[in-house]
């Protein structure tokens, strides 16, 4: 079962990867590691204010950490923090594939009953 805890971790997890912006600010830190704010929000049509909210969803998630490197902020991925989602997602993924399975069979069988082969014609 989800502690407490580690149910409002997911809670602002998910919640900050509801938003493309907040994605691809991700995704920019996932494939070059540590970026400047402005690196990693290349490419979205946003203020630099807009980004700066959305750099905090993220880091109030865990999911980024910021640092200064003189006068510029840097941003780094905090993988580890998405660990906890892909662990609430890998056991749900079990009940998934198994219901799908199960799906899987039925159509099967379904498929051989309506057949002159499977007897009911």
């Amino acid at each position: 079962m989800v502690k407490s805890t580690d149910s409002d971790r997911l809670d602002r997890i998910f919640g900050a990867l509801a938003d493309p912006s907040r994605r691809r600010i991700v995704a920019t830190l996932a494939e070059g590691g540590s970026s400047s704010v402005g690196s990693a929000a290349a490419g979205l049509t946003l203020s630099p204010a807009g980004v700066t909210k959305h750099v905090r969803v993220l880091e109030d998630a865990g999911i980024v950490s910021r640092r200064l490197d003189g006068r510029r902020h840097v941003l780094s991925l905090e993988a580890d923090r998405l660990l906890l989602a892909e662990d609430w997602i890998d056991r749900y993924r079990t009940v998934w594939t198994q219901s799908l399975d199960r799906l899987a069979e039925l159509a099967e069988e379904l498929e051989h009953a309506d057949t002159p082969e499977g007897g009911d014609r």
